[in-house]
């Protein structure tokens, strides 16, 4: 059964309900996702409990896990903070930022062995604006260039990944990574199980 009308989210529990509606068949709208994600206009007091911070590294906190269909997270970015070169292991990811600002810098693949990557595009993305890439886009670095402000953004992951490679600038090398969480709905994991190799 189709869908006659884009679903639009007043709270982040309608867009977690919405993303369940969407993801229910076989096939996903890429376009109806993200105006999902873009009718959601931030409030704190709806995901303050899933954002935990640390001093060292930004954090990846999972908020729900979509029947594992798609992951969705909080990421929570301190002053500073960013995160590796990194692609998405054959993914969609969708990032909206809900507090701050972030800086996304999307790289194109580097060639066939070693080789320098070279910048695609630079993006200062704002509170409550949504943005796509998948790897056929490129592969991307977000960062919180801000020294004196926290970012908050959420991420939405289809289908969902444990490890994904990061790539140095420089030399285009590829060096395949596990990601973890933080905190699962609003609950810090364990340290063993928290630490990302991904944003070291």
């Amino acid at each position: 059964m189709e869908r006659t009308e884009t679903l639009k989210s007043q709270s982040l529990t309608d867009v977690i309900q919405g993303l369940h509606q969407i993801f229910a068949g076989d096939k996903v709208d890429v376009d109806e996702v993200q105006a999902l994600m873009e009718s959601y206009q931030s409030d704190p007091r709806e995901w303050l409990k899933y954002a935990k911070f640390d001093q060292y590294r930004y954090t990846r906190n999972l908020v729900d896990e979509g029947n594992g269909k798609f992951n969705l997270m909080i990421l929570c970015w301190g002053e500073g903070h960013g995160s590796s070169i990194h692609d998405h292991a054959d993914s969609h990811c969708f990032l909206k930022i809900l507090q701050g600002q972030l800086k996304e810098t999307i790289f194109n693949w580097p060639g066939d062995g070693k080789k320098e990557l070279t910048k695609n595009n630079e993006t200062i993305l704002q509170e409550n604006q949504c943005t796509y890439i998948c790897d056929s886009i490129g592969v991307h670095r977000v960062e919180n260039v801000s020294h004196t402000e926290v970012a908050v953004s959420l991420h939405l992951y289809i289908p969902p990944f444990d490890s994904c490679n990061c790539i140095d600038e420089r030399s285009g090398h590829k060096k395949k990574v596990r990601v973890t969480f933080t905190s699962k709905y609003g609950e810090k994991v364990p340290l063993a199980n928290g630490v990302s190799e991904e944003n070291n």
